[in-house]
């Protein structure tokens, strides 16, 4: 057993329950955003947090132990997304980076935002020309320190 193998469970028993990640995080009592990543692999629960995922998605004791194990973060299949929605941001990063370093350096100056103290909301946005998607990113910014 893997930890790839409790995430593709929690997966499929989402799909088979109709389960919304909004729920999952309301009964855990954290962001649908951070528990989202955990039941992907991307965050570590603790004990009492893997044990309410464990009645959500019937995991044995096994299964809910990898929930507790600081996974491998950062791990896409390919170095190019080839998924549509995940390669748009890719795409975003290509075309906006720069411009996002650029921008962070002049008001803050040489450092990096922490994707370690960081937070974000993801909600619709109302639109008559069509819905959009509104993401409010915020990370604590990291200076470089010199030595």
């Amino acid at each position: 057993m893997s930890r790839l193998e409790v995430t593709e469970k929690i997966i499929a028993t989402k799909v088979a329950k109709g389960i919304k990640w909004a729920d999952v995080a309301t009964e855990i009592g954290l962001s649908k955003e951070w528990v989202t990543a955990g039941c992907l692999g991307q965050m570590t629960f603790n004990d009492e947090q893997a044990g309410k995922l464990a009645k959500w998605f019937d995991l044995t004791e096994a299964e809910t132990q990898w929930l507790k194990v600081v996974p491998y973060k950062g791990s896409l299949p390919t170095s190019v997304p080839t998924d549509p929605l995940i390669y748009r941001f890719y795409e975003l990063i290509s075309v906006y980076g720069t411009t996002f370093k650029e921008l962070i350096h002049e008001e803050f100056g040489d450092g990096i935002m922490s994707a370690i103290d960081f937070k974000m909301d993801l909600q619709r946005e109302p639109n008559a020309a069509g819905d959009r998607v509104s993401i409010v990113m915020s990370g604590k910014f990291l200076p470089y320190k010199t030595y």
